[in-house]
């Protein structure tokens, strides 16, 4: 991965894997930039910020890292130096001492919203139906089926921990606030952003604009890797 331009890590949410950046990584290839996925394993929060940890290690170049929901908590962790902005796609932002719990409970749910609680082994599965009514409502019935077929279960051990201090504090950040989100709903999201003093663009899409609306979350990280480039 070695390169002196700008690379692009890209970092799944809960009940995600790395193919919900598919869209991402052609486009932004096809506007010339790199871009890599990190296998989260969502076990707990240290050990997905680890993973991703690993992944910067083997790219060169400065680094716009991309976070989707849970995401959001993990690349605010990251410390490597080649990090110079953060894209959150209608993405979690604790405050140091927070719970991502903390955040994504602020506000009431979505009436759609699924009900989470974590089975025996302390996982929490997102219902079956939940991927056509909250978590990619805009996307066609086989998008949907894949997402529920491929998704990974979140430890509810990452939710539960406190933060420290966010790199949001440090370096730039940029965040879609996707206004038909059925999972963090906008309040939340708008409350996240202007916390964070982040770039924030606004579009009428759902929780999983990777998958339904890949345009401009294209473009948001576009704006970010001109923004370090300058």
């Amino acid at each position: 991965m070695a390169g002196s331009d700008v690379n692009v890590v890209l970092v799944h949410g809960a009940w995600a894997d790395g193919s919900s950046w598919s869209k991402m990584v052609t486009g932004l290839q096809s506007n010339g930039i790199s871009a890599v996925t990190v296998p989260v394993p969502l076990t707990t929060l240290a050990d997905d910020v680890a993973a991703l940890d690993r992944t910067l290690e083997r790219v060169e170049g400065p680094v716009v890292l991309v976070g989707h929901a849970y995401a959001g908590a993990v690349i605010a962790a990251a410390r490597d130096p080649k990090v110079k902005a953060l894209v959150y796609i209608a993405a979690l932002a604790p405050a140091e001492g927070e719970t991502v719990a903390d955040v994504f409970y602020r506000s009431e749910p979505h009436p759609k919203a699924p009900k989470l609680a974590p089975d025996k082994h302390g996982l929490i599965w997102l219902p079956h139906d939940a991927f056509a009514a909250a978590f990619a409502q805009n996307a066609s019935a086989e998008e949907q089926a894949v997402l529920a077929a491929v998704q990974r279960p979140i430890s509810a051990a990452c939710i539960s921990v406190r933060v420290g201090r966010p790199l949001w504090k440090d370096v730039p950040s940029w965040y879609l606030l996707a206004e038909q989100d059925h999972m963090i709903v906008a309040e939340t999201q708008r409350f996240m952003a202007e916390r964070m003093k982040a770039r924030v663009r606004v579009h009428p899409v759902d929780h999983t604009p990777s998958i339904t609306a890949p345009g401009p979350v294209v473009d948001l990280i576009l704006e970010a890797a001109r923004a370090i480039r300058a």
